[in-house]
């Protein structure tokens, strides 16, 4: 445990140094509530609601979050540390690589809460965001969209071959799902089209469920997005391992 926590601190410090992660995760989603607030400011998402606009923005750009951290962060520093030959350094100490592959999760896990929470904390002192949710239903959300986007992450490394089609994979489904799922502006504003294009996005998923548990929604109301994303964190995690057991790491 002690050589574990070495390795996490140092991941967590690999991080906090690397600009793209830390400004996408911790510094972009909050200038987009910013930006989308300081447009729409916390008016009624149509006239006579109850749920404002950044009541269903703030859970929305914590999905996106969990987006950077698990689509692009996550796989593309595993994959850049197996080019690197980093994963065949620690095989020969008694740590192991496994334990690199657990800081890197737990180190993204840690930095998606904290940027949740920010999110959190700018929402509610600037506009005085409504959480109806319970506390227990937000953290399952929270913590079963986490477990969905690592997930495919961990996906996307095993299917690469090297960085660059990792990259290649991680962009594409990153920046599609970022703009159709309705985790930077609401979907109620897309067309039909893109609407029947989102359904078949996870991140569609993540995003109405935290914007429903949020708002106070019962599990029961939500049954279809806990179905998909149980459903793809279980096949991807699966697929993964499979294929990650077939890689050379030497």
């Amino acid at each position: 445990m002690k050589g574990f926590a070495v390795i996490l601190k140092m991941e967590l410090q690999l991080f906090i140094r690397d600009f793209f992660g830390f400004f996408f995760a911790l510094v972009f989603p909050v200038l987009m509530l910013l930006l989308f607030g300081g447009i729409y400011g916390n008016t009624p998402i149509y006239y006579g609601a109850d749920v404002k606009m950044m009541d269903i923005s703030v859970p929305a750009y914590s999905v996106m979050v969990i987006g950077v951290t698990g689509l692009m962060s996550l796989p593309l520093t595993l994959s850049g540390y197996k080019e690197k030959k980093i994963y065949k350094r620690f095989d020969a100490t008694p740590v192991g690589k496994k334990s690199i592959i657990l800081a890197q999760v737990f180190t993204n896990l840690i930095m998606t809460l904290i940027g949740i929470v920010i999110l959190l904390v700018v929402g509610t002192l600037l506009y005085q965001i409504q959480i109806k949710g319970a506390f227990i239903s937000i953290c399952v959300s929270v913590l079963l969209s986490i477990a969905a986007m690592f997930s495919m992450g961990f996906l996307f490394t095993a299917i690469g071959s090297d960085l660059k089609s990792t990259s290649l994979l991680c962009y594409l489904f990153y920046f599609i799902m970022l703009f159709l799922s309705g985790a930077t502006m609401p979907d109620m504003l897309f067309p039909d089209t893109i609407k029947k294009i989102s359904d078949f996005l996870p991140m569609t998923y993540a995003v109405d469920l935290m914007q429903g548990v949020f708002a106070g929604d019962s599990f029961s109301k939500h049954g279809t997005e806990l179905l998909i994303l149980g459903s793809v964190t279980v096949i991807c995690t699966v697929v993964g391992a499979v294929l990650y057991r077939r890689k050379d790491w030497t």
